[in-house]
């Protein structure tokens, strides 16, 4: 089990208000693997990723159930710190993360409360910026930004921490085409583990060789992501739709990293 990055073991979730989110969810994701969760509004998916670096779940003071662990360590209140530090978390909207003067400013951010300073600190912000090509960007307020480029400068957040797992949440939601491509490029190209909760089907198939479908609080099916595209029964059981005219068969997935390109 030490190339496994992720696990949740029997993961159920309700909600103060009764509702139960979460129904018994095991899952592992590999290191350097690529996984996308496909669901249905309603599906508990970001439930789920709120689980992965404690916003939600007992490391948050709930009545959780189950466990979640990050490369063998499990999340609770003793071990947050480091959990938050590992799996780095980039939220649908960035303006929930981009709050400093400057783009600088917010990727030095979380580094700063570290402890790093000096030149330590300027190697982390700077091999961040380059890897979601916005170094040239560094001194804007991100506000004057577009959102495509604060959406990456949001990833640069996160690997600025250098995390070991990147956790999204509708990360192609209201860009352009070029932004989207863009997007796929910067992830396409990162060495850690990627968890991306997504209804967009074709980036889904881009980035991530393997997809997990989540639905009503459990895990429903879980295969390769081509396979999955290419059920249109399951697609249509689970309310998932593929844009009119595309064919999963015909897209050349960016290149792969771990061996789990190769699930069925």
């Amino acid at each position: 089990m030490d190339d496994v990055a992720l696990e949740l073991a029997g993961v159920a979730f309700a909600y103060p208000d009764g509702h139960q989110a979460l129904f018994g969810v095991d899952l592992a994701v590999r290191r350097g693997e690529r996984v996308a969760v496909l669901g249905p509004n309603g599906a508990g998916k970001t439930t789920l990723l709120l689980h992965l670096n404690g916003i939600l779940g007992r490391a948050a003071g709930s009545n959780a159930v189950g466990s979640v662990r990050v490369g063998g360590t499990e999340v609770s209140k003793a071990t947050l710190g480091e959990v938050r530090r590992r799996v780095g978390l980039v939220f649908q909207d960035p303006d929930d993360q981009l709050f400093m003067p400057t783009v600088r400013d917010d990727v030095a951010f979380g580094p700063t409360n570290l402890g790093l300073r000096g030149p330590e600190l300027q190697t982390r912000v700077d091999e961040a910026l380059d890897a979601v090509g916005m170094r040239e960007l560094a001194d804007r307020p991100p506000h004057h930004l577009s959102f495509g480029q604060r959406r990456r400068v949001a990833v640069a957040t996160v690997l600025a921490m250098r995390c070991e797992v990147l956790v999204l949440d509708e990360p192609s939601s209201n860009l352009d085409p070029a932004s989207r491509r863009e997007l796929l490029d910067v992830l396409a190209g990162l060495a850690v583990t990627v968890v991306v909760v997504t209804h967009d089907l074709p980036f889904a198939l881009e980035l991530c060789e393997r997809s997990v479908v989540l639905d009503a609080g459990r895990i429903v099916h879980d295969a390769g992501t081509l396979s999955v595209l290419q059920d249109p029964e399951l697609l249509a059981r689970h309310r998932l739709e593929l844009p009119v005219g595309f064919d999963p068969a015909a897209v050349v997935p960016r290149g792969r990293a771990h061996p789990a390109a190769s699930i069925p």
